[in-house]
């Protein structure tokens, strides 16, 4: 149970980690990500084996992975799109 809890917060950090390298402005503070690649990994794994039970490890590390990238994909900020003028309603 603590080596797939490692290697799930691991694997979470991993994907943290690539999300920063590869969307650099649009995500927000770096620690805010990396703690939701740990948490996500934990989390993923904790449901995986309290729904499969004890000796399906490469499972629950795809679970891990899974929710990871789940909770990873709802930081990003929407790129900046340039504002359009507003038109004038006259009455």
């Amino acid at each position: 149970m603590i080596v797939e809890a490692l290697g799930a917060a691991v694997l979470g950090l991993v994907l943290a980690a690539v999300a920063l390298r590869r969307l650099p402005g649009r995500l927000p503070h770096q620690a805010l990500v990396y703690a939701t690649g740990g948490v996500g990994g934990l989390f993923g794994a904790f449901v995986a084996h309290s729904s499969l039970g004890p000796g399906h490890r490469p499972l629950s590390l795809l679970a891990a992975t899974a929710v990871t990238a789940a909770l990873l994909s709802l930081l990003p900020r929407p790129e900046s799109v340039p504002e359009r003028p507003r038109e004038r309603v006259t009455a």
